[in-house]
């Protein structure tokens, strides 16, 4: 393998996608292979103690076929912030970004991302949904939820908090100190990302629905976003204590 680091790392979160991830996996490198030869996929599989799981066997034997291609297979201490967190850590790239591996995002929006980051010289560059196809519920939700970040968070150029994929260069990873273990991890990095007055761009998206499986986000993980958007707002208030 080359010594050289790669310009770019895509973190794929891949929890309990064992009978799907392959063929992402296939169609995120045809994506990149065009555009930045030059890449490394980190394949998260975190899973639950005793679940039966198959996904760290199916993303260790992906990654058996290429040295490209990383793997990070733990049992899980928490949920999407804390996969997340140890695929960021175990990124190498100077830019890395981070896509859900369930498909509702297009593989090809991490080119898109990536591009707009390098073409524009941005430390942050993301995707927003300005179309979802995962049902009303879920888009109300989201459309309150975005617009309640905007009011406790005034000045942040985006338009769509938990959309991804996100891409970041090396040196913005770097400043950021994220705690959450759970699904506030995409706000937690909007919210120091505006702290830390992060060049940001954005390009538009389609959220696609899912079939294989239920969503993971439930009805309790709304009140836990509500309930965190308001203590990171009054954080802001007392600089040493800000994470």
């Amino acid at each position: 393998m080359n010594s050289e680091l790669p310009n770019l790392s895509v973190v794929v979160l891949a929890y309990q996608s064992a009978e799907t991830i392959p063929q992402f996996v296939e169609s995120l490198i045809a994506c990149l292979e065009p555009a930045e030869p030059n890449w490394e996929l980190v394949l998260v599989g975190n899973y639950m103690e005793n679940s039966g799981d198959r996904t760290p066997d199916v993303v260790t034997s992906l990654a058996e076929k290429d040295p490209r291609i990383r793997v990070v297979a733990k049992v899980k201490q928490g949920m999407m912030g804390w996969d997340m967190k140890s695929g960021l850590k175990a990124a190498t790239g100077n830019v890395i970004a981070v896509i859900d591996g369930d498909g509702q995002m297009p593989v090809e929006d991490v080119v898109r991302v990536y591009r707009k980051l390098k073409d524009e010289n941005l430390d942050f560059a993301k995707t927003y949904r300005v179309q979802r196809d995962d049902g009303s519920y879920r888009k109300i939700i989201s459309s309150v939820y975005n617009v309640i970040f905007q009011l406790l968070f005034p000045g942040l150029n985006s338009r769509d908090i938990n959309s991804k994929p996100k891409a970041m260069t090396r040196a913005a990873y770097e400043k950021l100190d994220l705690q959450s273990n759970g699904w506030f991890i995409d706000a937690e990095i909007m919210i120091q990302a505006r702290r830390l007055q992060f060049k940001l761009g954005e390009v538009e998206t389609v959220f696609h629905s899912i079939d294989s499986r239920p969503s993971f986000v439930k009805p309790t993980s709304i009140v836990e976003f509500l309930a965190n958007l308001i203590w990171y707002r009054v954080l802001e208030f007392f600089p040493r204590h800000k994470k």
